[in-house]
This record gives C-alpha cells, sequence and structure tokens, in this order.
C-alpha cells in the first residue's frame, strides 16, 4: 500500500524533482538542436557533461575557482570544443546521406572520452564541496538547497538565451530553418557546415552547463555519462524533438518521475518508471507530449 505523504512532504518532494530535472532538460536541448540538424543522436553528449564536471572540479581544486565563477569559463571552452568536434570528427560524415556513419563517431567519441577521463581522473567518484554546498534556505518549512537552486535559475536563463538565439539572430534562424529542410536551406545560399558548427557549439556549450550543475550537487565518474544521456534522451521524448522549451519541461517532468516514483514506491523503481514512459512515449506519442500533433487526412 502506498504511503499518502503530508502536503509539505509532498511539496518536497516536487521540488526536488523540478530542481534537479533542469539538469535533464539543458542536455535535452543540446540533442535537440544537434539532431534537428543532423539528424543524429549525439550520444557522447553524456560523457562531454561529466568532462566538463571535472573541467570545474580541475579549475576548483587546482586554481581555486568558484564553480559558478568558472562557468563563464567552461561555456566558452565548451563553444569552440563543440565547433572543433564537428570540423573535426562530423564534416565529412554530415555530408552523407548515411547518418549511421554520425552515429558511429558520436559511439566512438563516447567511449574515447570516458577512457580518457578515466586516464586523467581514475574511476573514484569526484564532487565539488564548497561553503554553501550545504546551504539550504527553508521557506514555510520547505527546503531549497543553494546549489540545485543555482542550477535551476541557470538552466532558466540558458534556456532563454538559446530561444532568442534562435528567434532574433541571423544564424539563429538559420538553424531553425535547417531543422526543417537543410537541402532548401543550402539553396538558398547558406553554409550547411556553419550552421552544423555552430549547433555542435551550443550543444557542447550547454554541455558545460550541465556538467558545472552536476559536479555541485552529486558525486560523478567517468562511466555516469551514458546514464545521463539516457535520461535526456527520455526528456527529449517527453517534450518533442525542435521545442527547445519542451526539452526542458520535458527533463523537469522526468524528475518529478523519478523523485515522486522513488518516494511512493522505491528508489531502485526510479529508473525503471523513467525508462518505462519513455517506451509508452515512443509507442503511443513519438512525436513528443509538448509537440502539436498533425492528422493525417
Amino acid at each position: 500500500m502506498l504511503e499518502i505523504p503530508n502536503l509539505d512532504i509532498f511539496i518536497q518532494l516536487l521540488i526536488n524533482g523540478i530542481l534537479f530535472g533542469t539538469m535533464y532538460g539543458i542536455a535535452a536541448i543540446g540533442l535537440s538542436l544537434i539532431f534537428g540538424t543532423m539528424r543524429i543522436m549525439f550520444l557522447a553528449q553524456g560523457s562531454m557533461i561529466i568532462l566538463f564536471a571535472y573541467v570545474s572540479y580541475w579549475f576548483f581544486e587546482l586554481l581555486g575557482l568558484d564553480p559558478y565563477i568558472s562557468l563563464f569559463l567552461i561555456v566558452l571552452i565548451g563553444l569552440g570544443f563543440g565547433a572543433g568536434i564537428y570540423h573535426g570528427l562530423f564534416k565529412g560524415a554530415a555530408a552523407q546521406e548515411d547518418k549511421n556513419i554520425s552515429l558511429l563517431i558520436a559511439v566512438g567519441l563516447m567511449f574515447l572520452v570516458e577512457n580518457l577521463m578515466t586516464v586523467f581522473w581514475t574511476a573514484d567518484p569526484r564532487t565539488i564541496s564548497t561553503g554553501y554546498t550545504s546551504l539550504v534556505f527553508r521557506p514555510m518549512g520547505i527546503g531549497i538547497p543553494f546549489n540545485r537552486l543555482m542550477g535551476f535559475i541557470i538552466a532558466l536563463f540558458a534556456t532563454t538565451g538559446v530561444l532568442l538565439f534562435l528567434k532574433k539572430t541571423y544564424i539563429g534562424i538559420a538553424v531553425r530553418a535547417a531543422a526543417e529542410d537543410m537541402e532548401a536551406v543550402t539553396l538558398l545560399g547558406i553554409n550547411p557546415h556553419r550552421v552544423n558548427s555552430v549547433v555542435f557549439a551550443i550543444g557542447t556549450g550547454l554541455a558545460g552547463i550541465a556538467g558545472v550543475e552536476l559536479a555541485t550537487i552529486y558525486p560523478f565518474d567517468p562511466f555516469f555519462g551514458f546514464i545521463f544521456v539516457l535520461k535526456a534522451m527520455i526528456a527529449l521524448a517527453i517534450g518533442g524533438i525542435g521545442n527547445v522549451f519542451g526539452a526542458l519541461l520535458g527533463g523537469i517532468i522526468l524528475g518529478l518521475l523519478e523523485s515522486l516514483s522513488s518516494f511512493f514506491i522505491g528508489g531502485g523503481w526510479s529508473d525503471a518508471v523513467s525508462y518505462g514512459v519513455f517506451l509508452l512515449i515512443l509507442m503511443f506519442r513519438p512525436e513528443g507530449l509538448m509537440v502539436r500533433s498533425v492528422k493525417k487526412a
């Protein structure tokens, strides 16, 4: 029989789910942008997130940089690294009709990054512990950890920034057009490689944001990235490919599902519930819950 929590506990569960789910949402936005333009699922996104978590950890341990200060530097590194990944690994494959080539490159990159992280930082879990790690705000008796609140605020700013970029800039409009029809965009004189490079840069920059959030909240190791990208894919399925705000909201919904299922069913069931929801969405609503369904005549 399920335990019925009191109102305070229920609100706490909701807050925990929302705050943690924003990390899934940020990762899902990057996946959505890359898939929208190149039609590949960038499975190395999770490894990129863990890589930047380690970079943030190194900045903190070696240079004494607060993770929220190093965030700006990490985002810049992520943008440059993403563009470099595209031109170094995916540019040639992007011109091929067979998208499996790009997918295999992404899988190879994921394993390469995982093993390099193991060499540099070993497989031991790491975390960033600051003076405010244990700081918790308690409005009306509800605990809101400072680190999770900061992650939520940063995620909202990042999502807003991506939306403004896509709607208000020339290259952002080109990215949206490429997601609809890359061939038509090419005929209009827009360089597809430039569009793909920008998308990879943004996706990896978002991975940097998620990496800093993760490093300040939970212990991480080199192999946590694959699990993380699976959760981002679930968030993407919920929100719908091509829907930036939907991806963030999908991550929040996933966070709520995990928080509630852990309490009502048990911690070991949260992943099973997430993957079950993933399968149900793919079966009955593959376009995503946040995308308006188009009925065929």
